[in-house]
């Protein structure tokens, strides 16, 4: 995907949690799988997408929360390090292509359940979550955000850059849409850098929310980024 066709699939993409019984066409569980041995490489990631699998979506953790879900990408890796943070910056490249496929996501962070035998999960590895996938029964909505303001230094003064970074960081995903991030522009010369952490949240999930939020932020940027996270 190039720069156009990410950043129109991030103003298009919303959280679905209802989906409608259609199957994804194999071309396109294709071309998902070919991007997941793409970034499994990049991010030292074990990603997996299974498909036609209602019931990890039909315990009682996910009961009335989501509907129709029998798509998803197992989100796993490594234990330890930076495992969540991965996730989030790889997976949501995924997300991107999903929605330019014609396809629905939702992250998920707690309410599903791990069925038996529909994926494989070696010796010290683990779930981080997973992405619920498919047709949905209708796009999602825009959630209420944060001000650029809120999440970053960005003021009259900053280059125009820095304000579409920060505008698609406030349009990624987060748990409970709690946006809890912040970028620093820490200089405006040939080569500025800018600073991206996670601020405390009882929810949890910032480190993946931190991953893509820093992803949507390069995407906007649309130039490269000098990250100093010291």
């Amino acid at each position: 995907m190039n720069n156009t066709e990410l950043l129109k699939a991030i103003q298009e993409r919303h959280s679905v949690r209802s989906y409608i019984n259609k199957p994804i066409p194999q071309d396109i569980v294709d071309v998902l799988n070919a991007d997941i041995r793409r970034l499994n490489q990049e991010g030292n990631l074990h990603i997996q997408l299974v498909t036609n699998e209602p019931n990890a979506f039909q315990g009682r953790h996910s009961y009335g929360v989501f509907k129709g879900v029998s798509n998803y990408f197992v989100m796993a890796g490594k234990k330890g390090g930076d495992l969540d943070y991965r996730v989030g910056y790889y997976g949501e490249q995924l997300v991107l292509l999903a929605q330019s496929l014609g396809l629905n996501t939702c992250w998920v962070g707690l309410t599903y359940s791990k069925t038996k035998g529909a994926f494989s999960l070696p010796e010290g590895e683990k779930i981080s979550c997973v992405i619920a996938l498919g047709y949905g029964a209708d796009n999602g909505r825009v959630r209420k955000s944060k001000t650029a303001q809120s999440v970053s230094n960005v003021g009259s003064n900053s280059p125009q850059w820095f304000f579409d970074a920060v505008d698609a960081a406030l349009k990624a995903p987060t748990a409970v849409n709690q946006q809890k991030f912040h970028f620093q522009l820490l200089a405006d010369g040939n080569e500025p850098q800018v600073r991206a952490k996670a601020t405390f949240s009882l929810a949890g999930y910032t480190q993946t929310d931190l991953g893509i939020a820093k992803l949507h932020f390069e995407i906007g940027a649309q130039r490269p980024i000098k990250w100093n996270d010291k």
